[in-house]
């Protein structure tokens, strides 16, 4: 069995540079796989390993000054979904393109899982999926908005052209795990919008989340690794850093 644990922060590491070959060699002896973005906006991770390295990869990333607490997410796998390690420096953890917009600073309003079937059913609420097209094809929510995006960078051409004249309504986002959105998020504020929501932990959470029953989700999950997507019969547990075994903050 095998732990594949997504996990990011936004906050300013001005010191990312300089740590990426530590990282790197702890996660090694480790004999973690997976991808660790490093930026001086934060950390974006996505890895696998077993349990008990899972555990304490998590606590040495923890015990960095800014890292006490992580957006943090689980599942597991039958096998490793990555084929090695790579920690890399970036000059963004996701790239929109624009150093000005800093979600550390402020994001929009989280939205828990169990609350977000009354965002989308909700008529004052416009809905915009995130997402490049090729995620979006592969599954959405029921009445979301699809910004027929190739990539996140495009996001604020499509906001100009197709969400200025919303500016004083609602506006709610997913992506995948949550961290699109919560840039996305910062850049409406920082645009003007003033109610902006964001699914907490994205699809990932939501699917994990709400029964089957009540989900409002159609169609597989994408995700960037040889899993391929995930569905509504993937059901793992969402943790929190502070209630992993063995993790200190």
């Amino acid at each position: 069995m095998v732990i594949v644990a997504s996990f990011y922060k936004f906050f300013p590491f001005p010191d990312s540079i300089h740590l990426r070959s530590a990282w790197l060699a702890y996660c090694q002896v480790q004999q973690i796989r997976g991808t660790i973005l490093m930026a001086p906006e934060g950390i974006n991770a996505t890895i696998s390993g077993s349990r008990d390295a899972i555990n304490q990869v998590l606590q040495y990333i923890c015990s960095h000054p800014g890292l006490s607490t992580l957006k943090h997410q689980e599942s597991v796998w039958n096998v490793h979904p990555f084929d090695q390690l790579k920690v890399k420096f970036k000059q963004e953890i996701v790239t929109l393109g624009l150093p000005t917009v800093d979600p550390s600073q402020g994001t929009g309003e989280f939205v828990h899982p169990s609350d977000w079937n009354a965002i989308l059913t909700d008529p004052t609420v416009t809905v915009v999926d995130t997402r490049n097209i090729h995620e979006v094809e592969m599954g959405t929510f029921f009445g979301a908005i699809n910004p027929q995006m190739f990539c996140f960078r495009q996001f604020p051409q499509y906001a100009k052209q197709q969400l200025m004249p919303l500016q004083s309504k609602k506006v709610a986002m997913f992506c995948t795990g949550g961290i699109r959105c919560e840039k996305a998020s910062s850049y409406l504020l920082k645009e003007g919008f003033k109610q902006v929501y964001q699914l907490d932990g994205g699809i990932i959470h939501y699917l994990q989340t709400v029964s089957k029953s009540d989900s409002l989700w159609h169609g597989d999950c994408f995700v960037f690794d040889q899993r391929n997507h995930l569905n509504l019969e993937h059901r793992s547990t969402w943790f929190g850093v502070s209630s992993l075994p063995n993790l200190v903050n």
